[in-house]
């Protein structure tokens, strides 16, 4: 066994522990280092009695200098809004198919439509606006409700088929599931499945057709092209809110859907809603 080193003077003391008769030396920390430890200790303590700090039950400590990141934020958002009062103002009692024509206005409603939509619609119709399954696509052409820029935003202000707003769009398909049998509302599908391509059984589409006029051309026309004055889809377009396979058109068929929009007016200024009216119709989609 390899006897322990000899101590000198000139070591410090040790701590007591040993590891195979190896003792460890107490070595003082560096006397700058324990001040700038001490100043942290210091500025912290200050800190919590200067700034909010401590949380509590309902709330943190305010601090003795009172800070608030929730009022500068909202002091900024305060200052924002008084600098854009007169051009939302000149928005919101704009003639909706007017602001196209006007540069200085249609750039600020793109802009101050694109931040609305992004914080309150992309959720539903997606970043880019395109949509997703049960939610309307706003890049193209085939509006439920119309696509001008008025219908646009009646749509957006009192939104679809909910309780809220007594202006709300409404429309309601039966489920007929409860009025058809189940071959008459495949042969129902196969016919609709054969005004925008190929049916999944082209024997039914004969008798489909009768059934269909008698139970769905009240709403959707005799041609199929769909009444946006009732909110009923085009059927001879293959654009399909909810899908357009045989599988997912029976259970429309069957149980009908019921979508709801919900209305923006108590929500959104009225510029807000002019704006992202007009940030949607020149998306691409817009009539």
């Amino acid at each position: 066994m390899a006897r322990p080193p000899k101590k000198t003077k000139e070591d410090p003391n040790t701590t007591g522990h040993q590891w195979d008769g190896i003792e460890e030396f107490d070595n003082p920390m560096p006397r700058w280092w324990l001040w700038t430890f001490y100043v942290t200790i210091i500025w912290a303590v200050g800190y919590s009695i200067a700034y909010p700090a401590w949380p509590g039950i309902k709330s943190a400590t305010s601090g003795l200098l009172g800070y608030s990141t929730r009022a500068n934020v909202a002091s900024e958002i305060a200052r924002v809004n008084a600098a854009n009062d007169a051009i939302n103002v000149r928005l919101a009692s704009a003639d909706p198919s007017t602001i196209a024509t006007d540069p200085e206005l249609s750039g600020y409603a793109a802009s101050a439509g694109s931040a609305v939509f992004k914080t309150w619609c992309a959720q539903c119709h997606g970043s880019g606006a395109a949509g997703a399954k049960g939610y309307p696509n706003l890049l193209d052409n085939e509006w439920l409700w119309g696509g001008d820029i008025e219908a646009i935003r009646y749509t957006i202000a009192h939104g679809i088929r909910n309780e809220e707003d007594p202006d709300a769009r409404f429309s309601q398909m039966p489920a007929f599931g409860e009025i058809l049998d189940r071959q008459e509302i495949s042969q129902a599908v196969n016919y609709v499945m054969s005004l925008s391509g190929t049916p999944d059984d082209a024997d039914q589409v004969a008798a489909g057709e009768a059934v269909y006029m008698d139970n769905c051309s009240a709403c959707h026309m005799e041609d199929g092209s769909g009444d946006r004055m009732q909110g009923a889809p085009n059927l001879t377009d293959a654009i399909w809110l909810y899908g357009g396979d045989v599988d997912t058109l029976t259970e429309t068929v069957t149980y009908s859907r019921y979508g709801v929009m919900p209305p923006w007016s108590e929500r959104l200024t009225d510029a807000q809603i002019a704006a992202v009216a007009s940030y949607v119709h020149q998306l691409g989609g817009g009539e």
